[in-house]
């Protein structure tokens, strides 16, 4: 399988993510469940923002990317079309 060069560097940062460390679980919960867990994790995490920019761009659609929940997401990417 060829991976281009963009594509490796757009997931480069997830190895220094607080998250690989931890497990989708929090992330990607049951639906209706909390996302406390997983955005306190984000909060401590020093490429939160790479990670959301990654989510935003890539249109993710489940899970917490970021620190923000898929509506939070949402909100933004309206925000940004809007604005």
């Amino acid at each position: 399988m060829h991976i281009e060069a963009s594509t490796v560097s757009d997931i480069a940062w997830h190895e220094q993510a607080l998250c690989a460390q931890t497990g989708a679980d929090f992330f990607f919960p049951e639906p209706g469940s909390s996302v406390r867990e997983a955005k306190r994790i984000c909060g401590l995490c020093v490429i939160r923002s790479a990670c959301l920019d990654y989510a935003l761009a890539h249109d993710e659609r489940f899970g917490v990317w970021g620190g923000l929940s898929e509506k939070e997401r949402l909100h933004l990417r309206r925000g940004r079309e809007n604005g």
